[in-house]
Order: structure tokens, then C-alpha cells, then sequence
């Protein structure tokens, strides 16, 4: 039977300023060029007095710092230069009237400084050698760390290390600096015999360093500190912090708190799972201080959803705040403590979030909930201003790509738009909304997919379709625009596509986030297996659309996603017309051997040895003898998301079955993971389409 779940909603009227929505074809349809020149704002940041916002803007791999007065006008680049001869990247004392930063000691006899974390960088290093570092990276070799007084240039030795030094941060009092020494990145190399001696595969072993704390003061003897964990600390008071430590095998998140003296830490909140730690850092869910260091938020999924919960920084019980079927993510206390910007999508409508305030009322037993924004796409993110009135977020819909806006910190106010990220020539009235449906999964279980119908389609014919397989696995499509920039590229390239007269059609198979910890946690020991059906099965809901030609459907998809395509391609060669798999896993136990998504990847369905049949299922490489259609490949060289090497021994094993006239293979030199740079973005948005119309149209 067809289910369908359409969404309904008002939209905003201040989200829709200059942005109707006509439903009639648009009059100057969308172009590629006009697609590469979307840009995408993150990191914004208040002025102290509260007046302006400064925030990176990105366009097509290429990031430029821009200010916004917050008056209605154009943001505007920010030029102001950094002192001759220096950076300013490094890492300030609280009050910033000093900065502490790394010498490599190894390069102090020739003349040569190396600095990393450093606030002031010499420009007079060799080039190839040292050269500028940035916060959190880490020297290789004996190392020393310093401080600089910026009002009279005196510099002072803090201490010195047989190992690399990095993630230099201060206590809140300018007494104490914490770093790490040791660790970092052990290549191994992974070259498959065909590739020749020339050609080098290696895969990359991060090793943990040591977390220490020293006294800022000359020659001082660093203390070791419990080891790992130390990712995101947030400070109590002046001698202690607390941090979250999840432990190997992803089944226990504890929050401790740590003593800058050393010693063992003390846990304050845990939660266990039988599954595993599913929650993405995009959450934002770690422990997190109030500002006068009473309160402790955080986020658990103990109840099947992300809610916030509030305890004691002594470790008193938590309460929770939120309740109900949606998942509160991004929690931000506002400067005076008393209150907690989140944002959280809605019962039944997992693809729009909007922004909420809790009021403590002076104990959390006592919280109120406010939502502050409504209506239909994204508001993500918030970030309060320095006096606690305002806060600036995210904004996306149907209609617009990701901007910045501000709003008064209350119910009913009406936000400004500080950005405008889509070129000014493009026809928003042409884009289409998209339609949440349900259908049918292998074991009987509702399946969401959203679906877009192209504007002024005739429903009496039969039109071409796309599947869309969205990535990362725990990540979701939204009503309207992608809230991040990796997969708003994509979102837009299909709003290309329906202008073509494509029907697109993207699911979020069991695994995605938005619809709780069940179905993020359903792949359990299972990956490749139902998940992958979610993702195919999406076909046969295309079989209930009378507009539809189910004999010209293709499929694609991005990492994950490309890996479904694949699972779809080979588990049912005749399902689809043609398909494009852009930097997929090619098997699972080659993902293991990674040591980069090792344990990753053991928590979700354990070792090769442990269980073979599990990853026998998630090894598409294993069956491209049965591909009988059209396959498209492309991935970048410097991808270490999915190892460039994963396509390689694809493109191997498809020749040797046979296969190779059924494959294309491009080769993206130096390209990451998710493709960013204009030329990659306009060849590889070119060579998709091309393909699709030859086998499809």
C-alpha cells in the first residue's frame, strides 16, 4: 500500500523576504555555473559590543572572512592585515597579554624557528621546513614550549620535550598551559602489486598523544594527566575541567572531571548502550559548563531520543529538559547562565529544526521551554550575543540556501537576514519542495524518503527518476536545503536535475539521524544488510508513481551513499538503468583495516573474525560479477574519508570480471573527500549529468 506523509507548514515571512514561490516553471532555469557560485557562511562570531558579526564565507573550496553591521547592508570582506612578518594564529592568555606558542627544537641550531600554535610566526624558516602552524597542531621532534609577553617581546621557556608538542590551551587564570606531546600520524603503506613502485596506497594510524599540565612560568615540570578524552575540555574553575571519554568500543560515554594537578578523574554522568554511541559530533552533545560554572549541559539519548539534560557541576543527578519524539542538538548557554539556546526539529517533521530557549528559573527541576522560530527548513546553530539579547543561527528552506540571520531572544520576534549566499541571477521560483513519503522496508518497517516531482510535470507521461543516497550514514535529507555545506552541493545539483525533467527521490534508510536512537542505531551487526534494502527499496515506491518510468531510474549516491549504490548495483543488477558511485566503500573489511575507521567500524558490527557474514554483505567488490548496467565512478586522490585505494581495487576487480566496458573511472587529483574545488565541482557535475542523460533520457 502507498503512504504518503506530506508536510504542511507556513513559512516564516521573514525567512522568505525576495523569495516567493510561484508554482509555475521558472522563466531563466538554473545553470552549473550559477550552482559553483553558491556559497555556504559558518563560524560566526560576535563583535564584544555586539554590532557586528564576522563569519567565513566559502565558494567552492575558496574561504574569505566577511563582517556584517547587522543594518540590512551587504556583509563586507574583512582586510585588516596581520602585523609584517606575522600571523596572528595561535593561542592568547585569557586576559591576551600573552601568548604561548612552540619551538622545534631540532631546527634551533640552523638559525630556524618552527612554530606551531604559535601567536606571532616567524616568516624566516626555510621553505619546505617548519613554516606556520595553526591552534592544535602538533611539532614533530623535541619541541619547547614558550610564552611571549606582547607588551615588551620577553620570551620565557615553559618547558621542553623529546616529542612533539601541540593543543596548547590556557587555564582561566593565565597560571597553568595544557598541551600534548607525543602521537600523531603513522602512515602505512597499502599498495596493491599491480600499482607499480611509483604509485604509493598507505593508510593512516593516528596515535593518541599525552596530555600534560605545566605552571606558565620559566623551566617549569609538566604533569601528566589521565590519558585520552581530552577533546572539547571545557573549564570548571581555574584548577579543574571536565571532559567525555567514549570508551573503544563505543558503548560507554562518561563525562569526568580532571584536576590540573593530575591525578585521577572523577566521573560525574555516564551513559551506556547495547548498541553503540551514536550521536554525531554535529550534535554538539558533550559536557558543557555554564559560564559561572554552577550547571553542567549536556545531551543522552537515553530515552530512544537527543534531549538536553542539566546537572550540578558537583554531580548531582540530571534532570532532563527536553521531551518528546524530535532531537534537541546544539545546546549554548547564554552569558549570564540562565538560559539554553538549542535547536531541534518537530514531531513528525524530522527535515525542519527550529531554535528553542530553555529558562533555568534558578533550578533546573523548574526549566521552561520556549521555541522562538517556526515554520518550514533549518534553523541550526544558535550563538548568543555578548549581552545575552540576540543570537545569530542558521537559516535554510526550499528556497534558500544556508544564510545567517539574528533574532531577539523571545518568542514572536522577527529576524534579520545578515547574508545572501545564492548569486543574485538565479531563479529561486523555479526550485521544488520536497515531499516527505513513507514505503515499506525489507522487514515491514516505514521507510522516509523525500520525494521531488518537477514543476509543471505532465503526470500523463512517463518520466526518467534519480535516487539520491545521502552519505556519512548518520546524517539525513531536510525539507529544503542541506544545512551543511558537503551536502548542499548535492541538494542543489538535483534542483539542476528537476529542472532537466528528472523526478529525484532520496531516502533515509534506517541509520539516519532525525527519527531517534532506534532507527540510528538499526544497522547493529547488520551494516550492508536491511539498511542497504531502505536504500534500494525506494524503487518499488517509484513502481506506485503513475508519472514514473521504472525501466529509466538511476541511482547515485556519496560515500556511504556511494557504498549503497553499489550493494544496489550488484545485490539487483536489473533495478536500475545506471549508476554513479562517487567515493564509495568498496568492502568493509578494507574500511576495518583502516586505522583510521577501525574501531569506528568494529562498534557498529565488530571484527572480520568475529562476524564474517556481516561483512561478507558489505563487501560490494565481492560481487561486481553480477553488474549488468552502466556504472560511474569518480573519487578524489586525497580522500582519507574512503581511501582513493577503495576505487582502485574496484576498478581492478570490475576488469578482471569482465566489467570494464560497463565502467568510467575519473580520477580527481588531490581532491578531498567531499569535492569543493570549482574545477572538480564543474567537471564532475558535467560528467554526472552527461551520463545520466545518455542512459536515461
Amino acid at each position: 500500500m502507498r503512504t504518503i506523509t506530506k508536510i504542511t507548514a507556513v513559512i516564516v515571512a521573514a525567512f522568505v523576504a525576495g523569495a516567493v514561490e510561484p508554482q509555475t516553471a521558472p522563466t531563466q532555469p538554473l545553470t552549473i555555473e550559477q550552482l559553483i557560485d553558491i556559497k555556504h557562511p559558518s563560524n560566526p562570531v560576535w563583535s564584544p559590543d555586539g554590532k557586528h558579526i564576522t563569519f567565513s564565507w566559502d565558494r567552492a573550496g575558496v574561504t574569505t572572512r566577511y563582517v556584517s553591521d547587522l543594518d540590512g547592508r551587504d556583509p563586507r570582506p574583512v582586510t585588516e592585515a596581520p602585523p609584517a612578518g606575522a600571523t596572528m594564529n595561535g593561542t592568547p592568555s585569557p586576559d591576551g597579554s600573552r601568548v604561548a606558542f612552540v619551538r622545534s627544537t631540532s631546527m634551533v641550531g640552523s638559525g630556524s624557528i618552527s612554530t606551531v600554535g604559535s601567536g606571532l610566526s616567524r616568516t624566516d624558516a626555510p621553505p619546505g621546513r617548519g613554516g606556520r602552524g595553526g591552534r592544535g597542531a602538533t611539532a614533530s621532534g623535541p619541541s619547547e614550549l614558550w610564552v611571549r609577553t606582547l607588551a615588551d617581546g620577553q620570551e620565557t621557556r615553559i618547558a621542553a620535550m623529546d616529542t612533539g608538542i601541540g593543543g596548547v590551551s590556557w587555564s582561566p587564570d593565565g597560571a597553568y598551559l595544557l598541551f600534548t606531546s607525543g602521537g600523531g600520524a603513522i602512515r602505512h603503506e597499502q599498495t596493491p602489486p599491480y600499482s607499480g613502485a611509483k604509485i604509493i596506497y598507505t593508510t593512516t594510524e593516528n596515535q593518541q598523544g599525552q596530555t600534560y599540565s605545566v605552571r606558565a612560568v620559566e623551566n617549569a615540570v609538566p604533569a601528566s594527566l589521565p590519558q585520552g578524552g581530552f577533546g572539547g575540555r571545557r573549564w570548571l574553575d581555574a584548577r579543574h575541567f571536565v571532559f567525555d571519554r567514549t570508551s573503544p568500543d563505543f558503548k560507554r560515554r562518561t563525562t569526568y572531571v580532571a584536576d590540573v594537578a593530575g591525578g585521577e578523574p572523577r566521573a560525574l554522568h555516564e551513559d551506556v548502550k547495547e548498541t553503540f554511541w551514536s550521536m554525531t559530533g554535529d550534535a554538539g552533545g558533550g559536557a558543557q559548563p555554564s559560564p559561572d560554572k554552577k550547571w553542567i549541559a549536556f545531551l543522552s539519548d537515553r530515552d530512544g531520543w537527543d534531549h538536553l539534560y542539566v546537572m550540578s557541576s558537583s554531580g548531582a543527578d540530571a534532570i532532563q529538559i527536553t521531551t518528546g519524539r524530535f532531537e534537541a542538538w546544539r545546546p549554548t548557554w547564554s552569558p549570564d547562565s540562565t538560559r539554553i539556546a538549542f535547536d531541534a526539529n518537530e514531531p513528525d517533521h524530522p527535515g525542519d529544526r527550529h531554535l528553542g530557549i530553555v529558562t533555568l528559573n534558578g533550578d533546573p527541576a523548574r526549566a521552561t521551554v520556549a521555541m522562538i522560530t517556526s515554520g518550514r527548513g533549518t534553523d541550526i546553530a544558535p550563538n548568543w550575543s555578548p549581552d545575552g539579547t540576540r543570537l545569530v543561527y542558521q537559516h535554510t528552506d526550499a528556497h534558500n540556501s544556508a544564510d545567517l540571520y539574528v533574532i531577539d531572544a523571545s518568542p514572536n520576534s522577527k529576524p534579520i537576514r545578515t547574508s545572501n549566499s545564492m548569486p543574485a541571477g538565479i531563479d529561486r521560483s523555479g526550485f521544488v519542495e520536497p515531499e516527505l513519503v513513507h514505503y515499506p522496508g525489507p522487514d515491514g518497517k516505514q521507510v522516509p524518503a523525500w520525494l521531488f516531482a518537477p514543476k509543471n510535470l505532465d503526470r500523463t507521461k512517463k518520466h526518467p527518476a534519480i535516487v539520491w543516497i545521502h552519505g556519512d550514514g548518520v546524517n539525513q535529507n531536510y525539507n529544503g536545503w542541506h544545512v551543511q555545506r558537503n551536502y548542499a552541493v548535492y541538494y542543489s545539483f538535483h534542483q539542476y536535475l528537476l529542472q532537466k525533467g528528472y523526478v529525484v527521490i532520496a531516502p533515509d534508510y534506517r541509520g539516519s539521524i532525525g527519527y531517534g536512537s532506534a532507527w540510528r542505531d538499526g544497522v547493529y551487526m547488520d551494516v550492508g544488510g536491511n539498511d542497504a534494502k531502505d536504500a534500494w527499496m525506494v524503487a518499488n515506491y517509484l513502481k506506485t508513481l503513475g508519472y514514473v518510468d521504472t525501466e529509466r531510474v538511476g541511482v547515485w549516491g556519496l560515500s556511504y551513499g556511494g557504498f549503497f549504490t553499489l550493494i544496489a548495483v550488484t545485490d539487483q543488477p536489473k533495478l536500475f538503468r545506471a549508476a554513479v558511485d562517487v567515493a564509495g566503500v568498496a568492502d568493509y573489511a578494507m574500511y576495518y583495516e583502516d586505522p583510521y575507521h577501525g574501531g569506528w567500524t568494529a562498534s557498529r558490527i565488530g571484527t572480520p573474525d568475529q562476524n564474517p557474514a556481516v561483512y561478507a554483505q558489505a563487501s560490494p567488490i565481492s560481487h561486481v560479477d553480477r553488474l549488468e548496467r552502466p556504472l560511474l565512478v569518480l573519487h578524489g586522490t586525497a580522500d582519507v574519508n574512503v581511501p582513493y585505494l577503495h576505487s582502485v581495487r574496484l576498478i581492478d576487480e570490475l576488469m578482471k570480471k569482465g566489467k570494464g566496458d560497463l565502467v568510467t573511472f575519473m580520477t580527481y587529483p588531490g581532491e578531498f573527500h567531499y569535492f569543493t574545488r570549482e574545477h572538480v565541482l564543474r567537471d564532475a557535475w558535467h560528467r554526472v549529468e552527461q551520463f545520466f542523460d545518455a542512459h536515461l533520457r
